[in-house]
C-alpha cells in the first residue's frame, strides 16, 4: 500500500531591511488565502509588536511610531490545513 501526504512548507525571509530603497523593506509570510493564516510578531522578551497576515504588504520594522532596532525578532504563525489548525514558530533578523 502506498501512502502519500502533501506537506505544505512554510518559507520566510531570514532578515529584512527596511530602508526605502525597495528590497526587503517589509517582512511576511506568503500562504495560500485558504490557510487563514495569522502572523504575530514578537520581540526578544516576548512582547506583542505586530498582527498581520499574507494578504497584507507585511511588517515595516515600526512599532507605535518607532523604528525598531535592529535585532531578532521573533513570529507564530497559526494556520489551517487540512480541517486542522496549526502552528508553526521561528525568527527572523531585522537589520539598518
Amino acid at each position: 500500500m502506498l501512502l502519500s501526504n502533501t506537506i505544505q512548507t512554510i518559507t520566510y525571509i531570514n532578515y529584512f531591511t527596511p530602508n526605502g530603497d525597495g528590497y526587503n523593506d517589509r517582512w511576511n509570510i506568503y500562504l495560500p488565502t485558504e490557510y487563514e493564516a495569522v502572523i504575530t510578531i514578537y520581540d526578544r522578551y516576548g512582547k506583542l509588536l505586530k498582527q498581520i497576515s499574507p494578504e497584507t504588504t507585511g511588517w515595516d520594522g515600526i512599532f507605535n511610531g518607532e523604528l525598531m532596532p535592529s535585532t531578532d525578532y521573533w513570529f507564530k504563525v497559526e494556520y489551517t490545513e487540512d480541517n486542522t489548525r496549526k502552528e508553526f514558530k521561528s525568527h527572523f533578523s531585522l537589520k539598518r
